[in-house]
């Protein structure tokens, strides 16, 4: 089952606080619940794992991630995820996202992403899986804003204008796979782990608030 997602997320930072995040697989990784980069095979090529809980119990999915573009004169990141549990249940997920200019000196983080899913959580339907999406990516984008907005704090003072200016003077250009990115250094804030019991329940609401046409109760 495919399921397609294009979402924009507003970014309490500037353009080069947000791409030094983006730019950065480690730093990015943590921005999404339960996931982590547990090898570099090199600069374009990492080994990665998920973990999801259900109650007491824990799932865990390994999987690569392979960089397939990285243009800092657009700050687009293109990428492919790929990953599967011990059950047989496999995803894929290729990712478009790119940093555009926002109100009062932010930014916007739009993302373009195509999911397909096989296995057990091909059963849930592209309704649910919509739903599922969304409140991930919800939680991504406001850890992704708050390590960005947290770099942006700690930088020396022009340095973000000094980041935006290579960015966008002369010497912009596609970067490369293996070519050097800005690195963001470790914040302070990174997603929590993602908790599928609590998801059900949300799903569950939000399914008879359809039926019955109201809006759950929080």
């Amino acid at each position: 089952m495919e399921v397609v997602i294009e979402k924009q997320y507003p970014v309490s930072a500037g353009i080069p606080a947000a791409w030094a995040v983006l730019s950065d697989m480690h730093a990015l990784a943590t921005c999404m619940p339960g996931a982590q980069i547990t090898e570099d095979i090199d600069a374009t090529h990492f080994m990665g794992s998920v973990r999801v809980k259900v109650g007491p119990a824990v799932a865990a999915f390994a999987g690569t991630i392979e960089i397939l573009a990285l243009d800092a004169a657009t700050h687009t990141l293109k990428m492919l995820g790929k990953g599967a549990d011990k059950g047989g249940s496999s995803a894929s997920m290729e990712l478009t996202a790119s940093l555009l200019p926002g109100e009062n000196g932010h930014c916007v983080l739009a993302g373009h992403a195509a999911v397909i899913v096989n296995g057990k959580f091909a059963q849930f339907g592209g309704r649910m899986m919509n739903s599922v999406s969304d409140m991930i990516l919800a939680q991504f984008a406001e850890v992704f804003s708050q390590k960005a907005q947290a770099l942006q704090a700690s930088a020396p003072a022009g340095a973000a204008d000094a980041g935006g200016s290579r960015a966008t003077g002369d010497q912009a250009h596609q970067a490369s796979p293996g070519a050097a990115v800005p690195v963001a250094p470790t914040a302070p804030v990174v997603a929590t782990e993602f908790n599928a019991l609590g998801l059900v329940w949300a799903l569950v609401k939000q399914f008879f608030a359809g039926l019955f046409g109201k809006k759950p109760k929080a």
